[in-house]
Parts: C-alpha cells; structure tokens; sequence
C-alpha cells in the first residue's frame, strides 16, 4: 500500500513574524540599569575609601623659614618684683633682639593657669604659646627674668646652635644629673640631630636659660615637659627637677639634648652655684637674687649695668 507524498513547501515562505513579548527588553533594561548601580557602588567606594586615607594620613608639618631667626620667650612675675628692674629686664632683651632682628616675646606669669603649681612653670606654656605665635622663628631662647643679656656681638644661631659650633661644645657621656647619674648624655650624638641645648650647674640641670629649635618635636617636648602629672608631682625645685626626671626616664628626648658649658648660655653671678661671669660671656643670671627680697635683684644688677655700654658701643 502506498501513501501519498507530503505537500511540497512553498519556495516562497511568508516572512517571521515579529516577536510580540516584551521580556528581551525589559531584561536589556534590567542589565542596564544593574551595571550602572554597580559603576555607582564602586565610584562611591573609591571616593569613600579615599576620604579615610586622607583623613588618616599625616599632616603637612610647617618648616619654619627663620624669619625671625630667633624669639626671646622672658616670663615676669610683677607681683615679686619692682616695676623699675622688670623694665631694665625688658629694655635688655629688646636691644639684643633689635640689634640681631629676633623677636621678643613678654608674659606674665599670671597668664597662664598653672592649677596651683608654682610660677615658676609659667615658663613652658610662654615657650609653647611663642612657637605659636611665631611659626617661622628658627629657635626660640627662654631666659629667666633673673638674667642679663651681657654680650651683643654673640648671635645664638651662631654662638651656640650651629650644628659644627655644637660639636665643639657638647658634653657627651655625661651624668644627666651630676655628680653620679647612670643616665648620661649620648656619646655618638651629632650637631644637627640637637633640638634642645641646655646647660647644667652645681645641682643639676638648669633651666632658667635654654635654646630649643621650633618644630614638631619641640612641641611635643614642651607639652610632655608641662604634663598635669609632672606638676602634681610637687618636685623640690618645681619644673626643673621634671625636666631631670623626663630627660632620664625618655630616650627619645636625651637624644634630642645638648648639655654645653655652662658660660656658653647661662653663667652665673656667684661662683657659689656654677660657673662664674666672666666678661665675653653672653648672658649672666643672678644667682638666687630673688630669694632675699624683690630688692635684692635689682640691687645686684648694678654690678652688671655695663651691659649699656656694651650695646651701645656694639
């Protein structure tokens, strides 16, 4: 039995018909807008990120131009002494300053909230608010109110912080805190590594008369120095005695510290408590003036009145 053939198809089939769902696209529309979501995400990620790191990283630290080269930070206690010695105290400072181009920088000691600590600390937070005041300075000098500018042809960039100047005036591998200290001062230190320059008498170190070089460190130095738990401490002679406790107790400031000869930067008037005056000298402090009466300082700054001529004949 035979069955008939399939018709033939046509050679001329009708054309497709177009598709009538929607789903292609509408999925192209999904996928679009879902690569865009994720551009958005990871856009927002990176700027996110970014931020944080920016945030996070260190600041741009200042590096001072030297202009002034250097600021005279003196703090006057009015109620201890005589307005007529605190103004020959002042004068000295700024005829030294104009002669050389430093600044001067003047406080009272009753500026400064010291919660009960005594005046003498008043010299940091003047120290601190001078490296403020003057961010391009070089170096700034703290030198007690005790004390004379004797000699105005010596400059401290010079006479006492120029990094070969320090190498010949250093002294290395020596008790911090005479006479038999086992912390002393480090032998293999270099003259530009110095921060700090300071000088020590009879009793230790000396801090009515100090050279610090302005900067980050010094920042930190004189914030640690005035801690709230130092001053608590009740120490015998107030911020010097910390200062000998931070120098033997924290390497990271000893390695910043210079001791130098005493005459360098702070002879004393009596031989009694240090080194002794000697003319060339650049600063003379009046050794323990203050503690027989306001007078007794302005009576023996009349030993050491050649100052006057000195600058004037400079």
């Amino acid at each position: 039995m035979h069955f008939a053939y399939p018709p033939r198809k046509s050679s001329n089939p009708p054309p497709f018909r177009p598709r009538t769902s929607a789903l292609p696209t509408i999925r192209s529309r999904r996928l679009k807008t879902i690569v865009l979501a994720g551009l958005a995400f990871v856009t927002l990620l990176w700027l996110f990120q970014t931020g944080r790191r920016n945030r996070h990283a260190p600041p741009a630290y200042h590096k001072p131009s030297g202009n002034p080269p250097v600021v005279i930070v003196t703090v006057f206690n009015e109620g201890k002494y005589g307005k007529g010695y605190l103004d020959t105290v002042k004068e000295n400072r700024l005829k030294y300053a104009e002669k050389h181009g430093y600044g001067t920088f003047f406080v009272k000691s009753s500026d400064y909230d010291l919660r009960g600590a005594p005046t003498s600390w008043a010299s940091l937070p003047a120290v601190r608010h001078a490296m403020t005041k003057f961010p391009d300075a070089s170096y700034i000098w703290y030198l007690d109110q005790n004390a004379f500018i004797m000699n105005p042809l010596l400059k401290i960039e010079e006479h006492v912080m120029k990094p070969s100047r320090l190498e010949e005036l250093m002294i290395k591998d020596h008790p911090v805190v005479p006479p038999d200290s086992i912390i002393k001062t480090f032998s293999h230190l270099k003259g530009h590594d110095v921060d700090f320059v300071l000088t020590q008498d009879k009793d230790g170190l000396s801090s009515s008369s100090f050279v610090v070089k302005n900067g980050e460190w010094a920042k930190f130095f004189i914030e640690t120095w005035f801690d709230p738990i130092y001053r608590s401490y009740n120490f015998q002679k107030a911020e010097q005695h910390a200062l000998e406790h931070i120098v033997q107790w924290h390497p990271t400031i000893l390695a910043k510290l210079a001791l130098v000869p005493q005459r360098i930067l702070n002879s004393y008037s009596k031989e009694k408590g240090g080194q002794e005056y000697k003319e060339g000298d650049l600063a003379v402090r009046l050794y323990a003036c203050g503690e027989a009466g306001e007078d007794t300082c302005e009576t023996e700054s009349q030993r050491f009145a050649q100052w006057k001529a000195a600058f004037q004949n400079s």
